[in-house]
């Protein structure tokens, strides 16, 4: 039977998990199904397996290659994001770093300009000195098409983008992709899969930061990389497995058992999010709130139109860095720490933690100020998150 967004959180659409399956008697005439019975997948925490004979295999012979639980990981996000695979890493760095490993010195990437910071120390650092070139654009509002040449391979963006909530068009992006034979890569971290689908909408590969939203508890750190392309899958299955960055047995469980409250979890935060950013609205020491729920942000109708939701991240502008400083050391129950889309808000300073190794210029182009603050809207009760909110921004 075809399963709600909801169910899939929690059960894979075939009901079965990646090995041992179907039903053993007891000898008790009790039927058992696969792993014992087991309602939380097993962390199968071993480096290898033993082989029946010369030639045969249980399906799986290290783990550096593949292991039962970061298997079934991969399989509940594929499905989640409707992909045909998915490959857990060790961090959402570690997935970008692999997948790079798709293009050759000379190749071309069109990248949004409001990235996360790691994203463009990778690609400034690494990516750049492996010969790859990177032309950064506002893939939201700029003539994208103008910018392919004869060696642009893929166009990579965030949407939302972070910090800066700037939407891109999925859809029209992708159009635009497969025009001129690109790969079209989205970063799906804020929005997760409950909220956006990018292979729906056209999109080769999805990113995510698994640490974020999908973990969702601030405890485990991990990557994903999806697609719903064959040839693609078989380029990362062969990477994934020479280059050794997948995904422990014990943070691929960690995760798993995140995933699970993946529904709840978004929906009471963005419901806090959109209470949060109205008021923040009012509030006069707030010059800008940036958020895509709000009816007056530049991207809502794109938002609205490719999503189910918008989220539970927004980016707010006080009116001088004094009080966004002071505001940080006042937050009592919304911690002053790096990361998002945990139960738990948290408040972040661009300028000094996740853009830091940005170049001052390109930070201030893409509006991120000593002034800017990035709150990732967490489940507590948005009455006590405001109060917080009020009595540090001194209101």
């Amino acid at each position: 039977m075809s399963l709600s967004l909801e169910t899939k959180c929690i059960h894979l659409e075939d009901g079965a998990g990646s090995v041992g399956e179907g039903a053993a008697g007891d000898g008790q005439g009790r039927a058992l199904c696969g792993h014992y019975g087991s309602v939380s997948f097993p962390i199968y925490q071993t480096a290898t397996y033993a082989h029946p004979a010369v030639g045969q295999s249980t399906g799986f012979d290290y783990s550096r290659l593949q292991n039962p639980t970061r298997e079934q990981l991969e399989k509940v996000v594929a499905q989640l994001e409707g992909g045909i695979d998915a490959f857990a890493l060790s961090s959402g760095m570690a997935a970008i770093t692999l997948l790079m490993e798709l293009f050759s010195p000379g190749d071309h990437i069109i990248a949004d300009s409001d990235l996360y910071g790691g994203t463009i120390r990778l690609f400034d650092n690494v990516s750049a000195k492996n010969g790859i070139e990177f032309t950064r654009i506002d893939c939201a509002t700029d003539n994208l098409e103008g910018y392919v040449a004869n060696n642009t391979k893929a166009i990579y963006i965030e949407t939302p983008t972070n910090p800066m909530m700037h939407v891109s068009d999925i859809a029209k992006i992708a159009g635009i992709a497969k025009r001129h034979g690109l790969l079209l890569i989205v970063d799906n971290t804020f929005m997760s899969p409950y909220f956006q689908n990018p292979i729906a909408l056209g999109a080769d590969i999805v990113i995510h930061s698994g640490t974020k939203y999908l973990a969702g508890h601030n405890d485990t750190i991990a990557g994903f990389i999806v697609t719903g392309r064959a040839d693609i899958q078989a380029r990362l299955r062969f990477l994934i497995k020479t280059t050794g960055a997948g995904l422990s047995p014990f943070d691929s469980w960690l995760t798993l058992r995140g995933i699970k409250t993946l529904a709840v979890r978004m929906e009471r935060a963005e419901a806090n999010a959109k209470k949060v950013a109205e008021w923040l609205k009012t509030q006069k020491s707030v010059v800008h709130v940036i958020y895509p729920g709000l009816p007056e942000h530049p991207g809502h109708r794109v938002q609205k139109k490719q999503a189910r939701g918008f989220g539970a991240m927004l980016t707010f502008q006080t009116d001088t860095a004094e009080r966004a400083l002071s505001a940080l050391s006042r937050m009592r129950l919304i911690r002053f720490a790096e990361s998002l889309g945990g139960v738990e808000s948290l408040v972040t300073y661009p300028v000094t933690q996740t853009h830091a190794d940005v170049p001052e210029e390109i930070r201030l182009k893409n509006g991120i100020t000593d002034a800017t603050l990035r709150l990732s809207v967490g489940i507590e009760n948005v009455d006590d998150l405001i109060a917080d909110l009020s009595q540090a921004l001194g209101q």
